[in-house]
């Protein structure tokens, strides 16, 4: 049977090989094929891969097409499917007769462009580990733009995916461009060769670098957070996190993935070694380390490092000895069997080939220093000393180092040394999605549990913190048996996980009403007690000495708060943590609201954490309430450091919680209502005082200008604090004495639960204002939460927030019913055409409307006329952005049309557009015939002689436009020369 029978006969089967995984690698790696065997013309190609059509129709038509151009299309076609898929995929399949080989090809071509075509299949496996290099490349060759940058590292892209853009992309840019990758990707080859020739490991090094991965692979496999509840398998369990680069980067907008967190892309500081992964108490740092130290050992990531070293910074406070550098790799990760002076040697010559890992740096007792330097790796020293030198390159200059920690830990001193931050957002929507149905392997509940959160935006937004979203996912029927709206806060949630773990220890009497606090009370108080000296003294691993001194037993251990600490545990004594630091954080806040023995100044000071960091001795925090134990004991005696402002604030956050109306029932029979209510009024003093210090501290407007308050972190965990009391009075007591014009909140990781506690205290402003909230990561789930301080908000800026068009619909949707709401700006979101049509109802319905700013989205000409619709009828708009989009000439010249009679429009942008010269004479009309405009921006665009020409001679006819910006456009320096003295207006 020919070729061409076959691939008619075996065509059911052919579609469900190349589509039934639901991933489209398989029928793009056969494209890839036949395109760099001349079997498939380019044309082909573009007809079969329509961006947006289903998989299986892409690969009907490239099955119709190979039949029709005749048998030997068919036998490349079948060889290649057999190349591609997996052994067991293809034994369902006849390729009898296809023995072609695909590997030579004689090649007459010459040009780059089509090498390309002839070596693509090896290209795109090539560049798959260097897409960020081959983009610079580009970028710095003047051959791409933010645009096409972002086109090929679109988030829904595979690695594989990115490669075969960037390849298209660059094959329509032409001859040199295809010249700068090809050379790009021969250099990059030849230093990994030259690499390769120099590394020379000796046997006993391979041999130690096999039972070093064996050593991490057996570490890694489980989920070693939240005890590792279940034992639940990392692969089975792992959900990916939104990570971004903490800072600006001109060329890199979206998520990373994670062998970006030691890639180039984001580099500020090239001498620099170490990258910072920065998140908050829960956002899943601990298992995106334990995620890529399990790929290392499988050799599935990170395969430039030959060996990978996982310290656990928890772990090494313990760690009393003075060690080397040696002493601490071998004795806490991996001891060699033989050998060791060797393979530390090779270690010292080849550093640039060893990664360290440093988990948890914000639990280390000691604050980072500089101070104490040292260079060699064989001196011992404090373990704290050798890790502050390792981090800043005084030792062991050129082994990467990563390090996780909370970003409130991370000072200005630390940074310096920093290749880069890179910052882990928590889930996304599609991520809490994914880790509920991984949790659940019934999928009706899983479906139940989904369905009870898109009803509970407030909780859905919880979830985006993946230890929130474990502890809903394990207290499912809590959840579900709770009714819509019953859980809001944090606080609410950890609630329902103390009544699940306490119930389930005694399942007979679960439905005690509110007597189940009650009956394990002692148990809750000994606990707390023992959370809250850790926390008063930066211990999270617990001795049995320890767990002896706060009465904690056996049965209380039982209960599950307290796990086996792994690290720590030997076969003479066993040492135990809480499930996580967020969990000891309630257990300390439980002790303070519930026990009769704190000393009255407790919470007030646990509301002032900056008193600590200025004295540096958590004991003068808390010394006067806790116990004297040996612990405490030391710490008095100067041997201990701070405690951690970030728990110290959890805890003052859940303290707010459990005081809240809603949850003091529970109290009733396990603490004195007198009391109960003094701590109350204590917390509540607190929380506005701090709030009155905040606004005393905001400067007096220069005149002319707004007054603005610029807000730091602490402000938004005093928010915090009054939205889990859940008292309207509060908030209105704390929000009252705040009056500015604007409120600026950038880079102040403000994320769905952030926003939430926003809008339940700023609904209360007495005055409207500017709410600043760029560089964020508020999301969709977040503009929904914001909704109802929408009516108080005159402006609204959320640039670099992950927006899309979902989450615009409902803004808008509100927005319009707000008198007040004036001006947004969403520079560099994630929005597409399908916004505009808002935005244009906008534009329709509100005549005061002044600003609309969507520079670097994704908006195309289409957009830009859906946008014209709107701007037809308004008679407002002062200030129009769209920098940075796909509009071109058609999306121009559509805008012109509606804005050419404005008599509002100030100032217009559409740098960066891919507008020419016919778009250019369109906007000529708009500065000819309006009697408001002072500026439009044309910058970065195609707009040749002809298109300047149009707007001189619409000059001559305004004299109020003060300037046109047309720098790098399709211009000559002597035309340049020319039309500047013919037009000083025009800015080139």
């Amino acid at each position: 049977m020919c070729a061409q029978e076959l691939v008619l006969k075996q065509r059911t089967e052919i579609l469900h090989a190349l589509c039934s995984s639901g991933s489209a690698e398989h029928l793009e790696r056969v494209l890839d094929i036949l395109l760099a065997h001349g079997e498939l013309l380019w044309e082909d190609y573009q007809n079969i891969q329509v961006l947006g059509r289903a998989l299986y129709t892409n690969a009907r038509w490239l099955l119709d097409l190979v039949y029709t151009k005749g048998v030997d299309t068919c036998e490349h076609f079948l060889t290649a499917l057999k190349q591609v898929l997996p052994e067991e995929q293809g034994a369902a399949l006849s390729f009898s007769g296809c023995c072609l080989n695909l590997e030579k090809r004689e090649e007459s071509q010459s040009t780059s462009t089509q090498t390309l075509l002839t070596h693509r299949p090896s290209l795109v496996s090539k560049l798959q580990g260097c897409i960020d290099g081959a983009l610079e490349a580009l970028v710095v060759s003047g051959h791409f733009n933010s645009g096409d940058c972002n086109e090929v590292r679109l988030p829904i892209h595979t690695p594989s995916q990115q490669a075969r853009c960037l390849l298209d992309h660059v094959r329509s840019k032409g001859e040199s461009a295809a010249k700068v990758v090809l050379h790009y990707i021969e250099q990059k080859q030849q230093s990994g060769s030259q690499n390769q020739e120099k590394l020379t490991p000796p046997k006993d090094f391979l041999k130690y670098q096999k039972k070093l991965s064996s050593s991490v692979s057996a570490q890694s496999c489980f989920l070693s957070t939240y005890g590792g509840t279940s034992h639940m398998s990392l692969d089975d369990i792992y959900t990916e996190g939104e990570l971004e680069l903490a800072h600006d980067c001109a060329d890199v907008h979206g998520p990373l993935g994670l062998e970006d967190i030691v890639g180039t892309v984001g580099t500020v500081n090239e001498e620099a070694d170490t990258v910072l992964v920065s998140g908050e108490a829960g956002s899943g740092k601990s298992t995106l380390l334990q995620r890529l130290h399990l790929l290392w050992a499988r050799g599935a990531a990170l395969q430039d490092f030959l060996l990978l070293f996982p310290f656990s910074c928890r772990r090494l406070n313990s760690e009393q000895r003075e060690l080397s550098v040696q002493e601490l790799l071998f004795q806490h990760c991996c001891w060699p069997d033989r050998e060791q002076e060797e393979i530390f040697q090779f270690i010292l010559d080849h550093p640039h080939l060893i990664l360290f890992t440093f988990d948890g740096l914000d639990e280390l007792k000691q604050s980072f220093s500089d101070e104490h330097r040292l260079c060699c790796p064989t001196q011992r020293a404090p373990v704290h000393i050798l890790l502050f030198n390792l981090i800043q390159g005084s030792l062991m200059k050129g082994v990467w180092k990563v390090v996780t920690s909370r970003p409130e830990a991370v000072g200005p001193l630390l940074k310096k040394h920093l290749r880069k931050e890179v910052s882990l957002k928590g889930f996304s929507p599609s991520g809490i999605n994914c880790f509920v149905r991984k949790h659940h392997s019934d999928p009706t509940v899983a479906a139940k549990i989904l369905e009870s959160l898109q009803t509970n935006t407030a909780l859905l937004g919880l979830c985006h913190c993946p230890v929130l979203c474990w502890i809903v996912s394990q207290c499912h029927k809590e959840l579900l048996g709770c009714g819509e709206g019953s859980l809001q806060t944090i606080t609410d949630v950890y609630v329902m996980i103390l009544q699940h773990f306490l119930q389930h220890q005694s399942p007979l009497k679960s439905n005690m009403g509110l007597g189940w606090l009650q009956e394990h009370l002692t148990t809750v108080l000994r606990l707390g007690q023992l959370a809250f000296e850790g926390i008063g003294t930066t211990c999270y691993v617990f001795s049995c000495t320890d767990l002896e001194t706060c009465g904690v037993t056996d049965k209380d251990i039982c209960m599950g708060f307290l796990i086996q600490s792994k690290d720590m545990s030997s076969t003479h004594s066993k040492h135990y943590e809480f499930l996580h630091v967020t969990m000891q954080c309630f257990f300390a806040a439980l002790y303070l609201v519930l026990s009769s023995n704190t000393d009255r100044s407790a919470i007030p000071k646990l509301f002032e954490p900056q008193d600590i960091r200025d004295t540096g001795l958590t004991s003068r925090c808390f010394g006067a309430c806790l116990p004297s134990t040996d612990q405490q004991r030391q710490v008095l005696g100067g041997e201990a450091t701070a405690a951690e402002t970030p728990n110290l604030q959890i805890t003052a956050t859940f303290v707010s919680g459990l005081l809240s109306q809603r949850h003091r029932s529970l109290w009733l029979h396990c603490c004195p209502s007198a009391l109960m209510e003094k701590k109350v009024k204590q917390v509540s003093r607190c929380l506005s005082k701090g709030m009155q210090k905040h606004f005393k501290s905001i400067p007096q407007p220069v005149a002319g200008e707004k007054k603005s308050m610029h807000a730091m972190p602490d402000f938004v965990w005093l928010i915090k604090c009054i939205y889990e009391m859940q008292e309207s009075r509060i908030a209105k007591d704390a929000i009252s004495k705040l009056e500015v014009d604007h409120l600026k909140l950038t880079y102040c990781n403000i994320g769905p639960v952030e926003c939430t506690a926003l809008a339940y205290v700023l609904q209360y402003l007495r005055n409207p204002v500017g709410l600043q909230l760029d560089n964020n990561s508020v999301g969709d789930v977040g503009v929904e939460q914001l909704l109802p301080c929408m009516h108080i908000c005159n402006s609204l800026y959320l640039r670099n927030n992950n927006i899309t068009d979902e989450g615009i619909r409902k803004l808008i949707a509100k927005g319009i019913q707000c008198d007040n709401f004036q001006k947004i700006a969403l520079f560099n979101n994630k929005l597409t055409d399908a916004c505009t049509q808002h935005f244009s109802h906008l534009l329709k319905t509100k005549q005061d409307f002044l600003s609309l700013r969507l520079g670097n989205n994704n908006i195309t000409a289409e957009g830009a006329k859906q946008l014209a619709e709107g701007l037809r009828f308004n008679h407002s708009l002062q200030f129009l952005g769209l920098w940075g989009n796909k509009i071109g000439d058609a999306g121009a010249e559509a805008l012109a049309s509606a804005l050419e009679n404005s008599k509002t429009l100030v100032w217009l942008s559409l740098v960066g557009n891919g507008v020419g010269s016919a778009g250019a004479s369109a906007l000529a009309n708009i500065i000819k015939n309006s009697t408001s405009l002072e500026e439009i921006w044309l910058t970065q665009n195609c707009i040749t002689r002809t298109g300047v020409e149009c707007l001189i001679r619409a000059l001559e006819h305004n004299t109020r436009v003060k300037s046109i910006w047309l720098r790098n456009n399709d211009l000559s320096l002597e035309e340049v020369e020319e039309m500047t003295q013919r037009e000083s207006r025009l800015i080139f």
